[in-house]
């Protein structure tokens, strides 16, 4: 059994911050830890916009404080995000994160997280087989 504490994981390196400030990461449950899955707190800061592409990865998203916006970039739909909306990446959908009161959301991963993923130029994470994705 693996037992982690938020606030304790937030004074580790499984926090992991943008480089832009846009947002941070605590990875509670990472690929190592044994399930094909992670899992994570993400703070999404008011304000700010985010480009995601994850084409290595799907992810749920469970917004618990906040409010925002997903746009997806391939229609150029929008959905209002609010607490106890689920959104669901299951196209590797192309999207912009926006939001307009700092956002917590709880996500999930697959294939999971090493821990030290942030976005790649095109809004990725790189392939989990990737030589730069070591774990923490």
């Amino acid at each position: 059994m693996i037992v982690r504490n938020l606030d304790e994981a937030r004074t580790t390196d499984r926090l992991v911050k943008a480089e832009n400030g846009n947002w941070d990461s605590t990875r509670l449950s990472l690929a190592d830890d044994g399930g094909n899955c992670s899992f994570h707190i993400t703070r999404i800061y008011a304000g700010t916009e985010t480009h995601i592409h994850y084409k290595h990865h799907f992810e749920a998203v469970f917004c618990m404080e906040g409010e925002g916006e997903v746009e997806t970039l391939a229609d150029g739909k929008i959905w209002p995000i609010k607490p106890g909306d689920i959104y669901i990446l299951d196209q590797h959908d192309e999207h912009l994160l926006r939001a307009s009161k700092t956002m917590h959301l709880a996500c999930v991963f697959t294939p999971g997280l090493t821990g030290h993923e942030v976005h790649r130029d095109d809004g990725s994470y790189a392939p989990a087989e990737a030589d730069d994705q070591k774990p923490l």
